[in-house]
């Protein structure tokens, strides 16, 4: 049963905001003041993305876990309940079209609960963000590998190798000139 009537709840619900929540401030200083510098809330990427990284081809959502339909803390109101199912059903499909949109543009895409955001493990989180710009960064200058197989003996040329090699020695060894030994000045290539 909801403590409020129809319009009280409705002015409640219209306070939420989208944009410039907490958890994103919580971000967006953090990088911040790490250095990173981003664009917010870009309208002409699917889905609106709250932090855009565009030298490091990172998209950031940070997602409230109610409205978004969080597995590991959401939870559906006592009132109501069919609405809020399929609203929160419809938010999770059209963020999974979003970002398998971004995706296919060349995006990486990161997701940030509000749960992740709290005191007790928002460093953990805080870190673990910035290893992920970090490692996709170096990632895309690393070189790219190609297999390479060794040549079967039709493929390689024939190869002459020449028989003998000149070897000079600048000075002997101590030890070799008291016993008087010589060295050779070619050595064979057996």
């Amino acid at each position: 049963m909801d403590i409020w009537d129809k319009k009280k709840r409705s002015a409640v619900m219209a306070k939420i905001k989208s944009k410039d929540t907490r958890p994103e401030w919580i971000v967006r200083r953090y990088l911040f003041s790490r250095g990173y510098r981003y664009r917010k809330n870009v309208k002409g990427l699917p889905g609106t993305p709250d932090i855009v990284m565009r030298k490091y081809g990172i998209v950031i959502f940070i997602h409230g876990c109610f409205w978004h339909g969080h597995e590991a803390d959401g939870h559906l109101p006592h009132s109501n309940v069919d609405f809020w199912r399929t609203k929160i059903e419809r938010n999770k499909q059209r963020d999974a079209r979003n970002k398998e949109a971004l995706k296919r543009m060349g995006w990486r895409v990161m997701t940030i609960w509000e749960c992740q955001l709290k005191p007790a493990v928002r460093q953990q989180t805080l870190l673990e963000m910035e290893y992920f710009i970090n490692h996709t960064y170096l990632e895309y200058f690393k070189p790219k590998r190609t297999h390479l197989a060794y040549p079967t003996e039709e493929e390689t040329p024939t190869m002459a190798a020449e028989g003998k090699v000149a070897y000079h020695t600048t000075r002997p060894t101590d030890d070799a000139e008291k016993q008087g030994q010589t060295f050779p000045d070619t050595l064979d290539n057996a």
